[in-house]
């Protein structure tokens, strides 16, 4: 695809790692559209992940690892979006969960999750519940006390990849206020049949249910730093704009493709050039506002969070106008199994539901526009 010079660049100490991410969604492309079709868990790219040491490398440097910054998870999210998004996704989730724990969790707890993290466990955000849609830090399950915690019986939605996941950033309402704990999983915990997604089929996001789950007061997260930017809510923007990536390298791929006796080209006609120009520049627009999430979250501005639903609903609606262009653009073939802009499609509509939604923040940001109370 076409590019342009960023004015967010990642620091040059860490650009080897943006080489491996690289070299790990190459790999992650090759099998895209068997894991879309089977609809199973991409585990070993997810290994692959941590084995590479990226993981490890995202954690505070007082835990272990590098610090790396906001503008390199960005670029990372974006590189595995474009290759796979379910990949994408569940790790997303994964590392956004773990250096959660690892942020707001007491020392001992901190430097457990840490631990673990390095030794490849697998961690999942089991924070939607029932009814709750995008209030999802609003939980409204309350807990009974037991000595030394609470006792959760209840339901989380949409977790991803927890079939797999070895430890939950989960949320509880405890005297009518929100708390959020660091949970490990046992048998108190178990998982009913999958109600499958049409898009990102591979996430495996599906319900897991808690049957008197012992949350220790130990593992009671604080609450984060002022200055502290969520992984996943800086990321999450990143996702939809690999996606809207990938659907621009499938209608250029299928525009100038040879049809018919005549070996005519799409990308010959007018109304196809003008709209894909105008696809790219407001791409271009989606990912600056993105990247700048980035740049503001590595100084540390509390602004970050506001400028992360901005990203988020801009980039989620450019993805889903990309993948409309590249199905209107390879027309009936692009509507069959075995031409990839039927699944891209499927899999630009995910973001725009993922909380917050885009409704839920078009009126969050117009009211900040506004000057709405």
């Amino acid at each position: 695809m076409l590019r342009r010079p960023s004015p967010v660049a990642v620091p040059s100490s860490e650009e080897p790692w943006i080489d491996v991410a690289t070299a790990l969604a190459a790999r992650f492309a090759a099998t895209v559209a068997a894991d879309d079709e089977s609809g199973e868990l991409p585990l070993a790219h997810l290994q692959a992940i941590s084995d590479s040491g990226l993981d490890s490398a995202f954690l505070p440097v007082e835990h272990g690892g590098e610090g790396l910054s906001y503008a390199a998870l960005a670029q990372i999210v974006r590189l595995f979006a474009a290759a796979h998004p379910a990949v994408a996704a569940v790790w997303l989730m994964h590392i956004g969960a773990a250096h959660g724990l690892v942020t707001m969790s007491p020392p001992p707890a901190a430097s457990f999750f840490a631990e673990r993290l390095r030794a490849g466990d697998r961690f999942s955000n089991a924070l939607s519940e029932p009814a709750g849609g995008n209030h999802f830090l609003a939980s409204q399950q309350d807990v009974d006390p037991i000595d030394g915690g609470w006792s959760l019986t209840g339901r989380k939605l949409f977790v991803s990849g927890v079939e797999v996941a070895d430890h939950l950033l989960l949320n509880v309402r405890i005297d009518g206020a929100p708390a959020f704990f660091g949970v490990s999983r046992d048998s108190t915990t178990s998982l009913p049949p999958i109600d499958q997604t049409i898009g990102m089929r591979a996430t495996r996001s599906r319900s897991i249910v808690f049957d008197g789950t012992v949350l220790p007061a130990s593992r009671r997260c604080g609450p984060p730093p002022a200055d502290y930017a969520n992984l996943i809510t800086v990321g999450f923007a990143s996702l939809s704009i690999g996606i809207a990536e990938s659907a621009v390298d499938a209608l250029v791929a299928s525009a100038t493709t040879p049809k018919g006796p005549a070996g005519a080209v799409l990308a010959d006609e007018q109304w196809v050039k003008s709209e894909t120009g105008m696809l790219w520049t407001e791409l271009r627009g989606a990912a600056l506002v993105a990247e700048q999430v980035g740049w503001l979250a590595d100084r540390r501005d509390p602004l970050a969070m506001a400028a992360a639903t901005e990203a988020k609903m801009l980039a989620n609606e450019i993805a889903k106008k990309a993948a409309a262009l590249a199905l209107k653009v390879g027309g009936g073939g692009a509507y069959l199994a075995r031409s990839p802009i039927q699944r891209i499609f499927r899999d630009a509509q995910a973001g725009a539901l993922m909380a917050y939604s885009v409704p839920f923040s078009a009126e969050a940001v117009g009211a900040w526009v506004l000057g709405s109370r």
